[in-house]
């Protein structure tokens, strides 16, 4: 994936929409255009069904059942709704959330609000290798506690967390469990069944579907989880979200997961050996490189390393030619140091010198060769001085 000579090594942050995507998607904008509550007619009636659809296609990506999902405008609504949701349906039962310091910020800015409305929320923080252990929960759960907010992989780190296990502690004390799916869908293998899990969030367009739509898997059954509406309208999305359907964003969704889950496996192993090749490569060259995770299970794409010495930033200006991320390495108006990382104990030096790579399905390995030899020689210049 190539713009202006760019190579594109920043998947954690969007995907390209795939070319099958975006097919389906032209056919629902151009002819099937109805709006899927007008049941009186043809147009409407065909768009209900186009979303079904979807639901299904989706629902089948982490092994829900389509009368478990409802279709939002993204992960960060989901994160809202499902947080919002579930604090305000079970406030009764107690005022504890329990959540983590290396959280996406849908997460955090949600439970921020509703410290602001006297519920105690428990912070945890990760141990070195970025990760929230079973135990960290099983020992702050309380008789208070009525929801546990952990996400299955980190944006910046790829670490994946213990979720099934986690799923299991909340269960057996009869809590729910909500994790931020976001990085992880459509990446790894997901079952809610296995994996416990009651409450679900993820994104089309980090799956090679489009920007502006995204799912909320609600369970049904063992226990059935009821949460109240973020977004109140017409009673779309069986109550749970008002607001006409963006019917081709869903089914550009469908579609995509549809595609992620027929392709995971064979397209794993592939980007696992691009990622490996582009490590060995700057450790090669980069002696004094560090990557953060490496010993423990992470997503096969991602790579947060860190270039001692160096400040990240400036390091991508003087390279354009590779597109990558500092994982919000520093507040574009703050300058604080990436709030992940930091929870994780890393010092601030190799904070500011860490750069996030994500590979995805369109990446080549010529490209990851050229990425190697540009990051290598921008990397001993700048250390020249």
């Amino acid at each position: 994936m190539k713009m202006k000579n760019t190579i594109y090594l920043d998947y954690n942050a969007t995907t390209p929409v795939d070319p099958m995507v975006l097919e389906e998607m032209l056919k629902i904008l151009k002819e099937d255009f109805g709006n899927p509550s007008s049941q009186s007619h043809i147009f409407g009636q065909r768009a209900a069904e186009y979303i079904e659809n979807a639901r299904g296609q989706t629902a089948a990506l982490i092994n829900a059942s389509a009368s478990e999902i409802i279709f939002t405008s993204g992960a960060t609504e989901s994160c809202n709704t499902a947080i919002f949701g579930a604090a305000e349906t079970y406030k009764e039962r107690g005022n504890n959330v329990i959540t983590s310091t290396a959280e996406h910020k849908a997460v955090l800015e949600s439970c921020r609000q509703l410290a602001n409305k006297g519920f105690e929320i428990t912070y945890l923080r990760p141990d070195s290798s970025c990760r929230i252990l079973p135990d960290k929960i099983e020992n702050a759960l309380t008789n208070k506690t009525i929801l546990v907010s952990i996400m299955l992989a980190n944006n910046v780190t790829g670490i994946i967390n213990e979720v099934e296990k986690i799923g299991q502690i909340c269960k057996k004390r009869g809590i729910l469990f909500f994790t931020d799916a976001t990085q992880a869908a459509g990446k790894i293998p997901i079952d809610v069944e296995k994996m416990n899990i009651d409450l679900l969030a993820f994104s089309a367009h980090k799956i090679y579907g489009p920007k502006g739509t995204g799912a909320l898997y609600i369970r049904k059954k063992a226990p059935r989880v009821h949460i109240a509406p973020l977004i109140l309208g017409g009673g779309q999305e069986k109550g749970l979200r008002g607001g006409t359907e963006n019917v081709a964003g869903i089914v550009g969704f469908g579609k995509a997961c549809e595609l992620a889950k027929f392709l995971m496996e064979k397209e794993n192993a592939a980007i696992t050996l691009l990622r490996n090749r582009f490590e060995a490569g700057l450790l090669k060259e980069i002696r004094d490189a560090i990557i953060f995770g490496s010993n423990v299970h992470r997503l096969p794409n991602t790579t947060n390393i860190s270039f001692p010495g160096i400040r990240a930033d400036k390091l991508l200006k003087f390279m354009p030619q590779v597109a990558a991320s500092t994982g919000s390495a520093f507040d574009s108006t703050e300058g604080y140091p990436n709030y992940v990382l930091k929870a994780c104990g890393v010092e601030e030096d190799l904070i500011a010198g860490s750069l996030r790579f994500s590979i995805g399905r369109f990446t080549t390995i010529e490209q990851i060769n050229y990425a190697i030899q540009t990051i290598t020689q921008k990397v001993k210049e700048w250390k020249r001085g």
